[in-house]
């Protein structure tokens, strides 16, 4: 079993509860090590905390975590009382995070199974485990043809550049940005891959480059501000992010710092690519002026290295920390999914992809 493999699942089994084992994406790239949830809070408090982060790597763990619901301690409840029991985890976990619409995705794809259940209250439980594998099943598939798609569009490139992280450790396996790589790779075409250091959290220095290193792809890591200086020199050839959330129109949430990066690279001339799965799409969102933005603690910025390391800012002044931004979409040259390809998307591009 791959050690770092971000999600597993351990089903209950003679007596012992289910459990929802992860990897600990806090203590990369120092600490190889696993956090193991037995509770819906012990599973809110990891996605919060982003010990799991990745927009569907964060659905399949809330999933997963709806089955951690103590129902064997309502033994003679009906089966209506059950449900709202199993409806209570959902709203908990969907509490979590608020950007990242997989979440949301994942948790109504378990509120469906709730609320259309009608048959012995025992079966409930493993019917949800039953979906709960198959969203973890179906992102695999995702990952690959994400990366089968992206290929096509970063077969001619010689070095890429990234922002945050949106490869294994988001996802099940290949990840969304990273897919084309990992695709590429496998073929026998290796790309040169600049990582964005990625404030305030630094998931490009620690993670994106963790794993692209672990795969044998050449990685490079830079700080968020390097970005343009590296384009100008004529060293990044496209760039291609993840995405949290995507609105109707092709707008698109990522972590903090993938708007500059959009604009550099319009001015540069460079393609900006979006690889994400149709379920990060909001369609009921006209425009990413909609896309609720997580506010997170100031002391992420403060105390960058934790709350035992030095402070980084003086002592009362303000700090502001966003964890992500937005791109206009017509900074967006294309979007990649499991689908195709969305060539300069907008409303009728996007209803198009989706609906097909």
């Amino acid at each position: 079993m791959n050690e770092a493999e971000t999600i597993r699942y351990h089903a209950a089994h003679d007596g012992r509860p289910a459990e929802l084992d992860l990897l600990d994406q806090t203590k990369l790239p120092g600490t190889l090590t696993r956090l193991v949830c037995t509770t819906i809070d012990q599973t809110h408090d990891a996605i919060q905390r982003l010990v799991v982060r990745g927009a569907p790597a964060i659905g399949i763990a809330a999933a997963y975590g709806v089955t951690l619901t103590p129902v064997d301690a309502y033994a003679s409840a009906s089966l209506p009382e059950v449900q709202a029991r199993y409806r209570q985890t959902i709203d908990h976990l969907a509490t979590s995070r608020p950007t990242a619409v997989n979440l949301f995705w994942a948790l109504d794809r378990m509120r469906a199974i709730v609320d259309g259940f009608a048959g012995e209250v025992a079966e409930l439980r493993e019917q949800l485990v039953t979906e709960a594998i198959r969203i973890h099943d179906d992102d695999r598939q995702m990952c690959r043809s994400i990366g089968r798609n992206g290929a096509t569009l970063l077969a001619h490139c010689k070095s890429v550049m990234t922002h945050c992280n949106a490869g294994s450790l988001a996802t099940s396996m290949w990840g969304t940005a990273l897919a084309p790589m990992y695709h590429l790779h496998e073929s026998g075409h290796t790309l040169e891959v600049f990582a964005d250091e990625t404030r305030p959290l630094l998931q490009g220095a620690r993670l994106t480059a963790w794993e692209l290193h672990q795969a044998g792809i050449p990685v490079t890591v830079c700080t968020d501000s390097m970005s343009g200086s590296l384009m100008r020199q004529g060293r990044v050839d496209a760039v291609i992010v993840g995405a949290d959330r995507i609105a109707a129109n092709g707008d698109v949430a990522n972590k903090i710092g993938t708007y500059p990066l959009a604009v550099l690279a319009k001015y540069h001339n460079i393609p900006f690519y979006v690889a994400a799965p149709t379920n990060t799409f909001d369609a009921e969102l006209e425009s990413g002026d909609l896309i609720p933005i997580e506010q997170r603690n100031a002391d992420e910025v403060s105390y960058p290295c934790g709350a035992d390391s030095p402070r980084h800012t003086p002592e009362g002044v303000t700090v502001v920390n966003p964890a992500f931004d937005v791109t206009p979409a017509e900074l967006v040259t294309a979007v990649i999914t499991e689908k195709g390809v969305i060539s300069g998307p907008d409303t009728t591009k996007v209803r198009a992809h989706l609906d097909a």
